[in-house]
């Protein structure tokens, strides 16, 4: 059933709630959907148009989690980077949603704040507020593994902005599992807040590290992996002879040069036509079954896109049918 979502702005949101905030990030009291919306695109592929009306399809079905990062996009020709945390930041400002939805951010790859020296994460953390247009950020990744910033240091850093209210919670991304173990190690040792949550590269065409995923379930850090669709690869619109005009086609279709693409996409196409769905739900809610993950992160240019993308949130495989697809890529 439709129903009417409003907020403190007046506007009105037509919600069909495919979506529910009913996940408990990590150890946080932080709620949020088991699909994440990434804000790679804001910016990139999409103009501030195209985001806002992917951002309220998101918000309409539901879902009250995005990732973006201070390096988005500084890649496109044009752009300095931050592009996609300012139109989100305007985004919740014109809607009145700021309370509503849980913000990721990251520093570490961007030139301008590269690292994790504290005073680094002090500088780009206040960046971020100011084009996020808002005075906390619910979680705050590490990007990336800094080797010349003591670990100790960098964590310090983020347990500082916890403990004063302005990051709710943080979390790491692309650790190895020695680098995750011994930050928790040194949190309990310091008496720092620990990481709430873990961001790996992590698909059907791309696996993550086992001991990583152990890590996640032993030590309650949820697992948000990113390329979730494998740069769109997994959406089945690349095909062996098929021609796409996308930004990111370069790197999807060349998972088509490994002898089990056809194999996987016909895997995905026959049990995304039992389930009435496209393939890149079934590839979601794959991913959302693996021991340890939480929410995936994938990212949509349109909201038609992003209307693929969402029934992989609660989309039920069989054991049968997750063992099909693990199997067609192993």
């Amino acid at each position: 059933m439709l129903a009417e979502r409003g907020n403190k702005s007046g506007m009105h949101f037509r919600t069909n709630p495919t979506l529910a905030a009913d996940a408990r990030l990590g150890r946080s009291d932080i709620e949020v959907s088991r699909l994440c919306l990434g804000g790679n695109p804001f910016g990139w592929t999409a103009d501030e148009n195209e985001s806002f009306a992917v951002l309220d399809a998101y918000l309409g079905a539901g879902g009250n989690f995005i990732d973006t990062a201070d390096a988005y996009s500084a890649w496109k020709a044009g752009n300095r980077g931050g592009e996609s945390e300012t139109i989100i930041g305007r985004w919740t400002s014109s809607r009145s949603v700021r309370d509503t939805v849980v913000i990721a951010t990251k520093v570490a790859k961007w030139a301008p704040h590269r690292g994790l020296h504290p005073d680094n994460i002090a500088a780009a953390f206040e960046g971020s507020l100011k084009r996020l247009q808002t005075d906390h950020i619910d979680l705050y990744y590490a990007h990336a593994e800094d080797p010349n910033t003591p670990l100790e240091d960098s964590l310090a850093a983020f347990d500082a902005l916890v403990r004063i209210g302005k990051a709710r919670a943080y979390g790491l991304s692309n650790f190895s599992v020695a680098s995750l173990e011994q930050a928790l190690a040194i949190c309990d040792r310091e008496g720092f807040r620990r990481p709430v949550a873990v961001q790996p590269h992590y698909s059907l065409v791309a696996r993550a590290e086992a001991a990583v995923l152990a890590l996640c379930e032993r030590e309650m850090l949820a697992c948000m992996p990113y390329y979730a669709l494998a740069s769109g690869f997994l959406t089945g619109k690349y095909r062996p002879g098929t021609d796409v005009s996308s930004a990111r086609a370069n790197r999807a279709a060349r998972y088509l040069d490994d002898v089990r693409a056809r194999g996987l996409l016909a895997t995905l196409d026959e049990i995304a036509d039992t389930h009435g769905v496209r393939p890149a739900a079934v590839a979601i809610a794959w991913l959302r079954e693996q021991p340890g993950v939480l929410a995936p992160i994938a990212s949509a240019r349109t909201s038609d896109q992003l209307a693929e993308i969402l029934p992989g949130a609660t989309l039920e495989l069989s054991a049968a049918e997750l063992m099909r697809l693990t199997a067609a890529w192993s």
